[in-house]
C-alpha cells in the first residue's frame, strides 16, 4: 500500500531502506531513532527495507495503470518524500542507491529527496543525471547558520529540477544572504520550508526566524512553506500549529509537469 503521510507537502512517503547515524545538533531528537526504539530495532543500523518496500512505487504505479484508485495505487504527479527514515545519500546504502535510482527514474511521482550529506551528492547521482531528472527536487536540510552555508554550498552548484531547503528543526535564526554568498554562486533555492521541532520536550523555534524566512522568499521570489511552529501537542493537525500572522503559508516551487 501506498504509506500515506500526515506531513502536509507529501501525499507519501518511500523507504528503500531505513536507518541513519547523527551527524549534526538538528538530529538529536530525530523521530526515526525515538521510533525504531520504540519497535525495538536500533536506528544506527541501516538495512535495506524488505523487497515489496523497496519496489514500492512500481507497485503504485502498476496499480494505476490497471485502473485502481485504492490506497494501493498513487496518481502520477504525486509527491513522495524519500527515505524519510534514512538519509538518501548515506554512505551505509552506496549498495542499493543505484536501483533505487532506477526506480525513481521510471516511475512518474515527483521525489523529494532530502539529505543533510549534501558533500555526497555529486559523486552518488545516476551517470544519466545530467540537468537533473524532471521528477526529483534535492533538498538540504539545515537547522543553524553553519549547516545552512556548508549544506547550500554543495547543493547550488548541481543541477536540479528544484533546489530546496528544509529548515526543520529550526534551532537557530539563518542569515539566507550570508548562506547565498557563502556557495560563490547567486544562486538561490526554489523553495524553503520551515519548522520548528516536534518532540515530547522539543528545542524552542521563535517565530521571528519563520517570519524573516517568508520575506527573504517573498523578496526574492522563492516558495515558502511553514509546517509547523513545533512542540508535544498538535493543533489542527499539525505540532503546534502552523497559522502564522493569519494565514498558513503552504507555496510550492515550479517545476516540469510529471506526465504519465
Amino acid at each position: 500500500m501506498a504509506e500515506t503521510t500526515g506531513i502536509e507537502w507529501a501525499a507519501a512517503t518511500w523507504n528503500p531502506y531505513q536507518g541513519c547515524k547523527m551527524v549534526s545538533p538538528g538530529c538529536a531528537k530525530c523521530y526515526m531513532f525515538r521510533d525504531k526504539r520504540r519497535y525495538g530495532q536500533d536506528p544506527s543500523v541501516v538495512v535495506r527495507s524488505a523487497t515489496a518496500t523497496f519496489n514500492a512505487p512500481l507497485r503504485w504505479w502498476k496499480n494505476w495503470q490497471d485502473g485502481r484508485r485504492d490506497k494501493n495505487a498513487l496518481a502520477p504527479g504525486s509527491r513522495i518524500f524519500t527515505c524519510s527514515w534514512s538519509d538518501w545519500f548515506i554512505v551505509n546504502a552506496d549498495g542499493w542507491r543505484d536501483e533505487a535510482w532506477r526506480i525513481v527514474r521510471d516511475t512518474p511521482y515527483i521525489y523529494m529527496i532530502l539529505t543533510k550529506r549534501a558533500e555526497r551528492i555529486t559523486d552518488h547521482l545516476p551517470a544519466d543525471w545530467s540537468f537533473g531528472y524532471p521528477n526529483v527536487w534535492l533538498m538540504v536540510t539545515c537547522e543553524n547558520q553553519k549547516c545552512a552555508n556548508e549544506r547550500w554550498r554543495h547543493l547550488a552548484h548541481i543541477p536540479a529540477a528544484v533546489r530546496g531547503i528544509s529548515y526543520e528543526p529550526g534551532l537557530e535564526r539563518i542569515n539566507w544572504m550570508e548562506m547565498i554568498e557563502h556557495a560563490g554562486v547567486p544562486t538561490r533555492p526554489d523553495w524553503i520550508i520551515s519548522g520548528g521541532e516536534s518532540d515530547p520536550d522539543p528545542r524552542p523555534f521563535d517565530l521571528d526566524w519563520a517570519r524573516a524566512t517568508q520575506r527573504f522568499c517573498e523578496r526574492f521570489g522563492i516558495a515558502y512553506f511553514h509546517k509547523q511552529h513545533g512542540g508535544n501537542k498538535k493543533m489542527n493537525g499539525a505540532w503546534g500549529g502552523r497559522e502564522m500572522d493569519g494565514r498558513t503559508w503552504d507555496e510550492f516551487p515550479q517545476s516540469n509537469e510529471v506526465q504519465a
